[in-house]
């Protein structure tokens, strides 16, 4: 896999500085049961990195010292981690708003069969990936036959009242462009995807997230080998909008690695870029250390949150 972080470390981005911390994502690890071709973090079935349950304990303890409002589960395939379900409820029980970054295949897999009871049960939010409605381009983008099982994991989680209003059960889609291009604006294709989902397949949900793919890891690589990189960059580089730099997600959150190594972004963490506060390397050290004012490290890939309307954890970050 080609190398991304040398041609996006000299940059031109402006500054930006952290507010008081709100939202805790934490990568639980690695291992997936998809291996996507837009995957930033460049997950797979064979990937070994998993957060162990020290470190697991010491994100708790964060999360009930530092009153963190928002606890968002990533990976890899978070559920795979065998602390997931202990984690949750843990976080849970403190009050905390919970989400799991969710594939929606995970649903069907060996072992996993009462996941989405167990969502329910927990009153977790789920943020689903489908990157499209359509089969041939789900599939072309994240295998063969995920398309199929996407749909039947999405109904699954209606049944349970997911997506449906009144529940209080929230389910959010979200979608990536499968080349070197922005996504369309976000309004427009909610309102495309909730009429085919429904139409076909009787599915509802609450929100879609269009976010863009950054130039990072595989989606990055895949850049370079069709000699993309360039012109995608210039893409981003063209499209910024400052006013997006007041809701960037990195200004009120903290990503932390399996290892409980702390980053400004997710994204900063597969370029393994470390925080941009010195005082900020460790879970430990959000423990005694305040992270409002602190510098957030920036490089070129930052582009991609401010392009057009702009793109966070949660979608878009304008109209």
């Amino acid at each position: 896999m080609h190398p991304t972080l040398p041609l996006l470390q000299a940059t031109d981005f402006p500054a930006v500085r952290r507010r008081p911390l709100d939202t805790l994502q934490v990568n639980l690890g690695y291992k997936c049961n998809q291996s996507c071709v837009h995957c930033h973090v460049a997950a797979s079935p064979q990937r070994t990195e998993m957060m162990d349950a020290e470190t697991i304990d010491l994100v708790i303890e964060v999360l009930r010292e530092r009153r963190v409002a928002l606890l968002d589960l990533t990976g890899g395939a978070p559920e795979l981690n065998v602390e997931f379900r202990r984690l949750v409820v843990a976080a849970r029980q403190l009050g905390v708003r919970v989400i799991d970054r969710c594939n929606l295949t995970i649903l069907s897999e060996p072992g996993q069969e009462d996941l989405a009871e167990f969502l329910a049960a927990q009153q977790v939010e789920v943020t689903a990936s489908l990157p499209c409605y359509s089969l041939e381009r789900v599939d072309r983008q994240r295998g063969e036959g995920v398309f199929d099982r996407s749909i039947a994991g999405l109904q699954a989680l209606n049944r349970l009242g997911y997506g449906v209003p009144g529940s209080g059960l929230v389910l959010n889609l979200v979608y990536n462009p499968q080349g070197a291009v922005l996504p369309p604006p976000q309004g427009p294709l909610e309102a495309d995807y909730k009429r085919e989902l429904m139409q076909h397949f009787g599915i509802q949900f609450n929100q879609l997230f269009a976010l863009t793919n950054m130039p990072i890891q595989r989606f990055g690589s895949s850049l370079i080998s069709k000699g993309q990189f360039k012109p995608y960059m210039q893409l981003l580089k063209d499209s910024f909008q400052a006013a997006n730099l007041d809701t960037v997600m990195c200004r009120s959150l903290v990503s932390v690695d399996y290892q409980g190594q702390l980053y400004d972004c997710d994204f900063n963490q597969m370029l393994q870029l470390p925080a941009g506060a010195p005082a900020l390397r460790h879970l430990r050290d959000l423990l005694g250390n305040d992270t409002a004012g602190a510098p957030i490290r920036v490089a070129d890939h930052c582009y991609g949150c401010t392009a057009g309307q702009g793109s966070s954890c949660g979608g878009a970050l304008a109209a």
